[in-house]
């Protein structure tokens, strides 16, 4: 029997989708205990074969308070939590205190959380610290517009912070080639979200794009994992559709993410995404995941270095494993959108795709159940779609 199978300490991971899989699986194959707090039962992460589910209302507000806290007193020591969601974040720190109580985390002043959570605060601490960081230029009101001219384009407008009323109407970003197309696109998103920034672009294409998942603890680094994308949905501005690692800069990125993060007195779960400027070869820093695992957060467990466990091993006061590098390096890919991706840049393919090993992001042959139900929501999508277009037809 191994350590972690005579630890009594249960891991508690709140999410239901993909991100939320993919911790459930790093925890769950390495024989912790978890539970999976979901909204759904339905959900990729409670399709898992490992663990219990529990269902709550919201992964975020009382609801999910209450829920957690009920959910601790069923065991004898405190669980380790683990949060994959921005919203979820904002809940756990507000109410820091009652939940320190009753689990195991780590997070920083909730100050500086807040910060480092919008991107015109994380702009100023990067500023403060001399991190290599592009231009920014903070959108509140039309009064700011006359701001834009200090940039040079291209550049690219965005959310200054997580808004889900933004992401249900409009792109994750926008690449914009002058002032003038920065505030007309402004004034068609500023009814719904009047907050944004307009950064400086950086010159380079998806594989140009890097990462740093880290986790901290109150004595530095407990482990860190570097990678780059290979394919972005949108491409250029989007989120991680396929992606490895990036073994070759680890030890710079790794550096300068763990400088920042130990200047702004960053502690937990977090990660740094850079851009490679094609121009100079420089790395510029372009946003931080604070407080918890990012998106891709399991393509670090697949080529060796299994971030949550080590945050696991480290809160409850075992030894972290070793780097356990395979022999040939994985590829992560969420195939819907990486599909895209590739079908929008045709003639493009990512820098060393064809020396790796490409793992799908639902399928695993010991833990089947997620990709099945993520094919039945494809085909049920699918299916509506045909029905949505042959009731149009015969309306005709």
């Amino acid at each position: 029997m191994s350590e972690v199978q005579m630890n009594i300490t249960t891991a508690v991971v709140v999410g239901d989708e993909l991100n939320a899989l993919g911790i459930v699986r790093s925890l769950g194959m390495a024989g912790v205990p978890v539970i999976k707090v979901v909204t759904d039962l339905g959900a990729l992460s409670a399709c898992s074969r490992y663990g219990r589910k529990v269902l709550v209302e919201k992964t975020e507000g009382e609801a999910l308070v209450k829920t957690l806290i009920k959910l601790a007193n069923q065991f004898p020591e405190k669980p380790v939590l683990f949060v994959t969601e921005e919203k979820t974040v904002r809940t756990i720190s507000e109410n820091r205190d009652q939940l320190l109580a009753c689990y195991r985390f780590r997070l920083p002043a909730h100050d500086r959380l807040m910060a480092l959570m919008h991107k015109q605060g994380f702009q100023e601490l990067a500023e403060a610290t001399d991190a290599p960081i592009p231009a920014v230029v903070q959108l509140q009101s039309t009064a700011d517009l006359p701001k834009l001219v200090k940039l040079t384009y291209p550049c690219v407008l965005k959310p200054s912070a997580k808004d889900y009323a933004y992401g249900a109407r409009f792109a994750k970003a926008y690449v914009v080639q002058s002032a003038d197309e920065a505030a007309k696109r402004y004034s068609e998103i500023a009814p719904v979200c009047a907050d944004l920034v307009v950064q400086q672009w950086i010159d380079g294409g998806d594989d140009d794009i890097y990462f740093c998942l880290q986790y901290i603890g109150d004595r530095g680094v407990v482990a860190s994992f570097t990678g780059r994308k290979l394919r972005s949905w949108p491409p250029r501005i989007g989120g991680t559709a396929s992606c490895t690692a990036a073994w070759e800069v680890a030890d710079e990125l790794a550096a300068l993410t763990s400088r920042f993060f130990a200047e702004t007195g960053f502690t937990g779960m977090g990660s740094m995404e850079f851009k490679r400027d094609r121009r100079d070869g420089r790395f510029y820093m372009i946003e931080p995941t604070v407080a918890r695992t990012d998106f891709q957060e399991e393509v670090a467990t697949l080529n060796g270095v299994n971030i949550p466990l080590a945050a696991y091993y480290f809160e409850t006061g075992l030894p972290v494993q070793p780097i356990s590098r395979p022999v040939r390096d994985k590829a992560w890919r969420e195939p819907l959108i990486d599909r895209w991706s590739q079908e929008q840049q045709p003639d493009s393919t990512p820098r060393g795709l064809l020396d790796l090993t490409v793992v799908d992001a639902y399928f695993r042959v010991s833990d089947p159940m997620p990709w099945v139900q993520w094919m039945r929501e494809r085909i049920g999508m699918r299916w509506q779609a045909i029905r949505t277009h042959l009731a149009g037809s015969s309306a005709q």
